[in-house]
């Protein structure tokens, strides 16, 4: 049996359609070439055509045609569409007629780089130019390091070594500096919320130092598809950017299938086990002999899948090592091999984390499973993008687990296949992000008084800093004067610089194995929390707060543990605010007075309650961005007020307020493409800031990154999408795909959720007709 014949005996088995909320057929598209442009190096075409491209795609010619402008652009287009020849053709290019030119290349993994490296290097020695091409990054040896910073041309590494081992050691890098004359930054839709905030203002650091050499370098950047790729690459690298917005490359006919398992719990809204459901389908592809790819969101999973998988392998007559696995964790040498394995088809059915996500080159598969949704459109669209990498027919089968997330997208995949609602956020102007680059900067050439940094004054953030004594003023320049070296203290991946470290007791002497925030440290890191690091759970024997430590040992238990934190918000200013039709929206600055008091241990599996405990730590406060509804009401007046006029409906304005807030803190995360922990929801029946039911929607991070902003911008085309969701979950009181669990949130939360929202699109359409009279 071929795949075609599989897919049509799946679409006539009612016992798999029945479960299917979406089936997707993506219609073949042709190619749409051009010739190579004039302006292209004759040398650099010939080795294009003797490595067979005779011609280039619309969106390659449009890359050259924009570089030899001597214009910024972004590539936002799908997986395998030729994404490298937008920056390689242009920069070799370059080199051939500049042999003095530098390019720096930013990957947001290791492995990508190596993989990148690897296809460039290729083109070079095709070429037969003296043109260096060099991986820099914490695996380079010590010996070669040196030779790379005076003979590297194309120099690949990623955002934590330019801001740690480049930017601070500037001046052994004056060739590179002093001729750079592109930047390429790829996978920038990876680069949002906080890493995205942080690494903006790394790209700003390395502007800076590229003027003070007399360069001034074009950026070239690729996306996956987001609905804003040329505003975020402009707010990503501080220049004006252009929108390569055709995509040329040609594509199979693909089927997308979304699948929801059967509910086997009503009542918690559980259903039945992703990885067995995942499984089950896997091997029916697996007996087709497809090559194929099964995603899973954890490590954890990666292990049991391949368990399963490989049993199923030799059910089939698959031979040993036809199965393999792929994450963090392997050696990189068997992670080449489990690459060449699938590009030569040696390895038929790989597993993996998002690892095999980005464009690392694996050749042409059948078949992509993804047990749970990979977080955003992007990237589930990136991992959909590994099936059918040529003209042949694939399949994608997204397979939802109970999770909210997935079972808004599963159950509203028009908002999946529509144009992408998301919009990639970044905030490189957060007061805490920003002040730690400053002090980077500072380290690496001293600031003038009238100097501006990300296009503003920043002497107010200057005089402050010197007067704390980590700058010095000495006539018109700041100059760096404390002992310590500041990138080392600056994570690229947390707002905050104060971190806990966490420090595994089973080695002799201990060994690190991660770092966390503080915020999330009290909910992760308290005393006797099971906490969970690479699958692996380990017991916090002591959280010492003083020294910002978590001291854990490894352990197998069956249960996980889920703090609770008893937050008091109080709203500071009022920044924007706008009517809404019912109520009105507004986004301001926010403190935050938080305290973690108890916490419950949950059975695996079952979600039961098998246990709890106290938590003792101190408050936090923070201050940050948020977003908050303001609803009608006036409770002295019967006929305006909120409260009664839901009584009277048999509705509870409290519980309608608390399943709402579970409701938008699942579904708003999708438009902004933050994670569901990078937001939090909470509603006040009565604000003593708005002296009115309030909802807010706040980030999770000092300053705030841009998500609230953005849910100020979007809040209608949100709350539509809360409303559509929660008419398509099917449960009748409120589950925790909805409005949370019946028996948290009370038994009239659904219904209150639904006369909310209901009104706010009433007296929304109301207005609008209004407006067009």
């Amino acid at each position: 049996m071929n795949l075609a014949q599989l897919l049509q005996q799946l679409k006539a088995d009612e016992r798999f359609t029945r479960n299917v909320t979406r089936w997707e057929v993506i219609p073949p598209a042709e190619e749409r070439v051009e010739d190579f442009p004039p302006s292209l190096n004759p040398r650099l075409v010939e080795v294009m055509k003797s490595r067979g491209i005779d011609r280039l795609y619309c969106h390659q010619a449009e890359s050259i045609r924009l570089a030899a402008q001597q214009r910024s652009f972004v590539v936002p287009t799908p997986t395998a569409s030729g994404k490298t020849l937008c920056y390689n053709l242009p920069v070799l290019d370059t080199m051939l007629s500049q042999p003095q030119a530098r390019a720096l290349y930013l990957f947001p993994t290791k492995a990508l780089s190596q993989d990148q490296m690897h296809e460039v290097h290729g083109v070079v020695r095709d070429l037969g130019a003296d043109i260096g091409v060099f991986t820099f990054d914490g695996d380079t040896p010590e010996t070669a390091r040196r030779a790379i910073r005076s003979s590297g041309h194309i120099v690949v590494t990623n955002p934590d070594m330019l801001h740690q081992g480049i930017l601070p050691h500037h001046t052994l890098w004056v060739k590179l500096f002093e001729n750079l004359e592109y930047v390429v930054v790829d996978e920038i839709h990876q680069y949002r919320g906080v890493f995205g905030s942080h690494v903006s203002n790394v790209l700003r650091r390395l502007r800076r130092i590229a003027k003070f050499y007399g360069a001034n370098p074009r950026f070239i950047c690729c996306s996956a598809t987001i609905a804003n790729p040329a505003e975020l690459a402009t707010r990503l690298t501080g220049v004006e950017v252009d929108e390569v917005s055709e995509n040329g490359a040609p594509r199979g006919e693909k089927h997308f299938v979304f699948y929801n398992p059967p509910v086997v719990n009503q009542e918690l809204g559980i259903r039945q086990s992703v990885i067995k459901t995942a499984r089950r389908i896997a091997e029916n592809f697996m007996g087709a002999g497809a090559q194929l790819i099964v995603f899973a969101r954890s490590r954890m999973r990666v292990e049991l899948l391949l368990t399963y998988l490989e049993k199923a392998g030799h059910r089939v007559g698959l031979k040993s090592g036809e199965v393999r696995g792929y994450r963090g964790g392997y050696l990189p040498n068997e992670r080449r091999a489990i690459e060449k394995g699938l590009r030569e088809g040696t390895v038929s059915t790989v597993v993996s984390t998002n690892a095999l996500e980005l464009g690392i080159d694996i050749g042409r598969l059948d078949v992509c499973v993804m047990a749970g949704y990979a977080g955003t459109v992007a990237s589930t669209w990136q991992q959909a993008g590994r099936a059918g990498r040529r003209q042949n027919l694939s399949a994608v089968v997204l397979v939802a687990s109970s999770s909210p997330g997935d079972q808004y997208i599963i159950n509203n995949p028009d908002f999946f296949f529509g144009r992408s609602p998301e919009h990639a956020t970044l905030d490189p102007d957060n007061l805490v992000i920003l002040m730690s680059h400053l002090k980077c900067a500072a380290f690496e050439l001293p600031f003038e008084v009238s100097e501006e940094y990300g296009g503003q004054r920043i002497v107010e953030i200057l005089d402050y800093l010197a007067q704390s004594g980590v700058l010095h003023k000495s006539e018109d320049r700041y100059h760096w004067m404390a002992d310590t070296y500041p990138a080392e203290d600056v994570s690229l991946r947390s707002a905050a610089p104060d971190n806990v470290v966490i420090i595994d007791r089973s080695i002799p002497g201990g060994r690190v194995i991660g770092e966390m925030d503080l915020f999330s440290a009290q909910e992760m890191l308290h005393d006797d929390a099971v906490y969970l690091h690479g699958a692996q759970q380990y017991h916090v024997d002591r959280l010492d707060w003083e020294r910002r430590e978590a001291h854990v040992q490894p352990v197998t238990v069956e249960y996980y543990t889920d703090a609770q934190r008893k937050s008091e918000l109080k709203t500071l200013t009022a920044e924007l605010d706008r009517p809404l039709g019912f109520g009105q929206v507004a986004l301001g600055e926010v403190g935050l007075v938080s305290k973690v008091t108890v916490y419950k241990k949950i059975k695996l599996g079952t979600h039961e309650n098998v246990g709890a405990g106290r938590v003792h730590l101190p408050e936090l406060e923070m201050h940050t961005t948020s977003f908050w509804w303001e609803l009608p009401d006036d409770p002295d007046d019967p006929e305006l007020s909120l409260q009664a006029t839901m009584a009277a409906a048999g509705l509870d304005l409290g519980d309608a307020l608390k399943g709402l807030a579970h409701l938008l803190g699942r579904v708003a995360p999708f438009f902004v493409m933050a994670d569901p922990a990078d937001l939090h929801a909470t509603a006040m029946v009565r604000s003593p800031f708005t002296d009115r039911p309030t909802l807010y929607l706040y980030d999770s991070f000092p300053g705030g990154v841009g998500f609230a902003r953005r849910i100020f911008d979007q809040f209608e085309e949100i709350a539509t999408a809360a409303r559509s969701h929660l008419g398509a979950c099917p449960c009748p009181s409120g589950c925790p795909a909805c409005t949370g669990p019946a028996l948290e949130s009370g038994g009239t939360s659904r219904d209150g959720v639904v006369w909310l929202l209901d009104r706010l699109a009433l007296e929304g359409e109301s207005v609008s007709a209004e407006g067009r009279a």
